[in-house]
């Protein structure tokens, strides 16, 4: 088990920009950054990330020595964290699937946005989840826990967030990547699934054909199997 010190915040810019400067400053394995609302929060590819009160907005500090090229492996196992967190939360039918790369969906709605980034020799792991606020304005589905008719309260969300993280890393760690594949991929879904990737400024369309051993999407297209490594998944037409 990992023993979390979180810094909790009523306001912030960026937990994961504070994450950053405190893994810089010699922040230990498990430090943990949480505010009650992010200012400047952001999302994959520096996108905006709506932060308001009512919702959960953590960044992890994770020392865990890997190579630039497996830190990857950390989204999925973070995203199968949020995915237990947030079914334990919910009604036992309502249950959480999982989109490539990194996004956990609730009823067809995005929950959750995960981003890591590099800082010095840590890897910051950033999570934000919709407890009790859904975001407005946005071009896609999202949903919240209690709109799903669960029951929480941020902390707990955190609460339960965190011992899911602790589970999953030791897993990845005893068992590898590929049991986090296997586990990802029972969750998300499934193969033979139309999907819709928006890679740099292409579409690619394609049947969703699982994952490369890496994490990497593989698809099915007319000119044959495609291997993507970054870009954004829509299955049937939804973001």
């Amino acid at each position: 088990m990992i023993a979390f010190d979180v810094r909790h915040h009523a306001s912030i810019a960026s937990t994961n920009d504070e994450a950053a400067r405190l893994a810089r400053e010699g922040a230990a394995h498990g430090t943990v950054v949480h505010a009650d609302a992010q200012t400047a929060g952001r999302g994959r590819f520096s996108r905006r990330w709506s932060s308001p009160p009512g919702n959960l907005y953590v960044s992890i500090v994770l020392r865990l020595d890997l190579p630039p090229a497996r830190c990857t492996e950390i989204g999925f196992v973070a995203a199968l964290a949020v995915a237990d967190a947030v079914e334990a939360l919910l009604p036992r039918q309502v249950r959480a699937t999982l989109k490539w790369p990194n996004d956990v969906l609730i009823q067809g709605g995005k929950i959750a946005g995960i981003l890591l980034e590099n800082a010095t020799d840590a890897l910051i792991l950033g999570i934000g989840l919709n407890v009790l606020q859904a975001p407005a304005g946005l071009p896609y589905k999202v949903s919240t826990i209690v709109g799903c008719g669960g029951l929480a309260t941020v902390d707990g969300t955190r609460s339960k967030l965190l011992a899911a993280l602790s589970d999953w890393l030791t897993v990845w760690q005893r068992d590898g990547f590929a049991a986090i594949r296997g586990a990802w991929l029972a969750r998300a879904h499934p193969e033979g699934a139309p999907l819709s990737v928006h890679v740099g400024d292409r579409y690619i369309a394609g049947q969703f054909a699982g994952l490369d051993a890496d994490g990497a999407l593989l698809l099915d297209t007319p000119e044959g199997r495609t291997r993507i490594v970054a870009g954004d998944v829509s299955l049937t037409g939804r973001g």
